[in-house]
């Protein structure tokens, strides 16, 4: 009987630590993949659409930009995502960690004269579950211009 007894509680036991040396405190690569390129594109939507508001809610603190500042820059700019299926394209995207991506994409533009594509490499963060792209790696893309003073 006591056989028994200790067999059923060690593979009670057994059971129980592989169950959560199974489970991971991580998401799955390709599914953190997914949600950042599709983060992404979403930011480009806003700046597309000229949501500033919303699209400075989605980036990262880059210096005392302020909002009203960051809008009339994006809006000034010579270029702004195309629209649709153009506006990101040839998209990789490296996984540090869970919170922490970097994309390499080919970015289609359009502004003065024809439409043109720049392929770059964005950073986006996670914070509190929602992905941030660097206002300045946005700037630089917009070809926007720093004031003179």
């Amino acid at each position: 009987m006591k056989k028994l007894t200790l067999l059923v509680t060690l593979a009670v036991l057994l059971g129980a630590a592989g169950a959560a040396w199974g489970r991971t405190a991580h998401q799955p690569e390709d599914l953190v993949k997914a949600e950042a390129e599709r983060a992404f594109g979403e930011i480009l939507g806003l700046w597309h659409d000229e949501k500033f508001d919303a699209l400075y809610d989605r980036t990262l603190s880059a210096g005392k930009l302020t909002r009203k500042s960051f809008a009339g820059t994006l809006a000034a700019a010579r270029h702004r995502p195309a629209c649709c299926w153009t506006m990101l394209q040839e998209v990789r995207v490296t996984v540090k960690n869970d919170d922490n991506v970097v994309i390499r994409a080919k970015i289609s533009l359009e502004g003065i004269g024809d439409a043109e594509y720049r392929t770059g490499t964005f950073r986006l963060r996670r914070e509190d579950g929602v992905w941030r792209a660097s206002r300045s790696e946005l700037l630089s893309l917009a070809g926007a211009r720093k004031k003179k003073r």
